[in-house]
Formats: structure tokens, C-alpha cells, sequence
């Protein structure tokens, strides 16, 4: 059963350019669209664009779809391997493609990054400041990863990862967590997110990682989300995380 989607804002607004702001298409594409019979306005169909409407007090539909406020909007995207954190690259593949329709239409972007190789936990926004709210360092986030190495951590490791790192160019890493989870598996949890940083804290270490996997970011986690699936979150479950 659809539930149509109503408007937040108070003001009359023409059809078209109501749609355009909501990402559904071109104002050139809705012009054929609407007068086409396609679009319902409180269940009547409409055919002229130039008409205008309360979007506080009307519910609008387009193929029978709702239509759905260019508001902020944030999900979660569980990355597979494979594929860069960016919105475009001419040579390879990225998030973005993973990314339903009705979500890149309302413009989210990658919240941070994930390499290329890693796969997991990534965010994607529509709203700039709630991307930097998330970035902001001063929240100091733990971010927790599963990881698949050579060799086996130990109790010296542990305490290096919880002094804080030097990498080999200079780098200094926050003080971090390392956890044993047997041979040639560790759990780590770090709270910024430095070039390749957990990568290079285990080679550091003489663990080279040929699995990386991000799990939470503070209290959101995966939780059988599967590579390449998103699922919405309410913008309440970042409230006591970023």
C-alpha cells in the first residue's frame, strides 16, 4: 500500500518547478510528464505546470509514486570492495552506482571515505551540514573495523595501537584499540581517519591486511546489511553519536 508523501513547507509553489526541486526530473521533462496525465495532486490528476500549490497541504504523486521533498535525507550503504568513494570517475567503478534512483535524484553524497578495497559502513547525505557534523573530528566517533592479516596480534601490539602510533612517514595516529580475535584476525577500532590508516597501523606491525571490513561508527552498525544494499535512517539516529 503507497502512503503519499506531504509537503513541510508553507508557501504556493508552481507544479513544475515543485517537482524539479524534488529531483523527479528536468523542468523540460515534467513540462511532457504533466500534461501527459501523469501527475495527481491530492488524487486529481493535473495537466498544467504552471498551477500552484501549498506544499503544507497537498499530497502529490507522479505514476502513482509519491513524491518525496528534496529534504535531508541520510543512508547507509554497506560498500563492497571494488568500487571508489567518489560521485563520478571515468576508469572505475564507484558507490554512487550502487546508489537507488530515488536517492542520488535528491543529490546524497559519500560521507567520508572508504578505500577502494575496504568494503562496509559508509553514509551518504543529501545535507552539507550534516556531512560535516558527521567529519567533524571534535566528536571523537570510534569507528570499528574487522580486519584479516598476516601473522597474529599480540599484547605488544595492543599497547602500541593504545599509545598511539608513528607511521613510517611521520604520520601520528590517535591512541586506538586493537583486539586479538585469533590467528590472523583482529578487530580495530580508531576514532579519525587518516590515508589508509588501519591498513598501515597493522603493516606497521608486521600484518599486512588482505581483508578490511568497516562495522560501526559509533552506536550505527551494518547489522545484516549486505555488500551493495542501502537502507534509510532516520536523521534521530545520529542524535548522541555525531
Amino acid at each position: 500500500m503507497q502512503t503519499d508523501f506531504i509537503y513541510d513547507s508553507s508557501h504556493m509553489q508552481r507544479l513544475d518547478r515543485i517537482l524539479s526541486e524534488a529531483g523527479v526530473a528536468s523542468r523540460k521533462e515534467l513540462r511532457a510528464i504533466i500534461r501527459a496525465g501523469r501527475v495527481t495532486a491530492d488524487g486529481a490528476v493535473v495537466t498544467d505546470e504552471s498551477r500552484k500549490f501549498d506544499e503544507a497541504a497537498v499530497h502529490i504523486a507522479v505514476d502513482g509514486q509519491p513524491v518525496r521533498l528534496r529534504g535531508p535525507v541520510l543512508i547507509m550503504l554497506h560498500k563492497p570492495a571494488g568500487y571508489l568513494t567518489a560521485a563520478d570517475d571515468p576508469k572505475a567503478k564507484t558507490v554512487m552506482e550502487l546508489v537507488p534512483d530515488e536517492y542520488r535524484r535528491l543529490g546524497v553524497m559519500p560521507v567520508g571515505r572508504l578505500d577502494k578495497d575496504t568494503e562496509g559502513l559508509l553514509l551518504l547525505t543529501n545535507d552539507g551540514d550534516l556531512a560535516h557534523r558527521i567529519l567533524s573530528p571534535r566528536h571523537g566517533v570510534w569507528k570499528r573495523y574487522y580486519a584479516e592479516h598476516t601473522g597474529e596480534a599480540g599484547e605488544e601490539d595492543v599497547r602500541a595501537f593504545a599509545e598511539g602510533m608513528t607511521l613510517g612517514d611521520g604520520t601520528q595516529c590517535l591512541p586506538a584499540r586493537l583486539t586479538p580475535l585469533g590467528p590472523g584476525r583482529s578487530q580495530v577500532e580508531i576514532q579519525e581517519g587518516k590515508y589508509h590508516q588501519v591498513r598501515r597501523m597493522l603493516a606497521a606491525r608486521g600484518m599486512p591486511v588482505s581483508y578490511l571490513r568497516r562495522e560501526a561508527e559509533g552506536t550505527l552498525l551494518l547489522d545484516g546489511l549486505r555488500p551493495g544494499e542501502v537502507r534509510e535512517l532516520p536523521l534521530s539516529a545520529l542524535d548522541g553519536v555525531f
